[in-house]
């Protein structure tokens, strides 16, 4: 794989998993995902919420179109299906923007401006980077909320994801 192909591998990953963690979340009820179970973002349809806030906020903030959001606790969606719908749009988004990266401009320097106003700047890799690592991180939370609340969504490493890895 040559750079910056692992982008396009973690974007299709994020759309495979993403699909698998919400196949799982449709298994339980309403009142089940939004439970509070103590998690950072309360329960499992707040983390996927937050999730998907995360990457209009990032995804925005890399093709020049800034998603205005007030807090990283904005509810986008009180709706499980509403909200799955948009996330399944946003991934389709994510994977084209992923397919066009531009390795010049990953090597530059990036400055946005975060939600509370302050201006930083880092090179492009590293954010990108760290949007992908965030998506896993809170992926991970939401394994997690499934299996607290009954549900295995079995192995979701990345070399499960279907072609990534021959049996021999």
């Amino acid at each position: 794989m040559k750079f910056p192909d692992n982008f396009v591998a973690l974007a299709r990953y994020n759309q495979w998993i993403n699909r698998l963690i919400y196949d799982c979340a449709a298994r339980l009820t309403d009142e089940e995902r939004k439970r509070d179970v103590g998690a950072f973002f309360k329960s499992l349809h707040g983390t996927m919420n937050h999730l998907l806030l995360g990457d209009k906020i990032w995804l925005g903030r890399f093709v020049g179109e800034p998603f205005a959001a007030t807090s990283l606790r904005t509810e986008l969606y009180g709706d499980f299906v509403a909200l799955r719908a948009e996330r399944e749009k946003h991934d389709l988004r994510i994977l084209a923007w992923a397919n066009h990266l531009d390795p010049a401009w990953l090597m530059g320097r990036f400055e946005y401006r975060r939600v509370n106003g302050v201006v930083v700047s880092a090179e492009a890799l590293v954010m990108v980077t760290h949007f992908f690592n965030h998506q896993a991180h809170h992926r991970g939370q939401m394994t997690t909320i499934l299996m607290q609340l009954g549900v295995d969504p079995g192995d979701v490493d990345l070399i499960m994801m279907p072609g990534v890895v021959q049996t021999l």
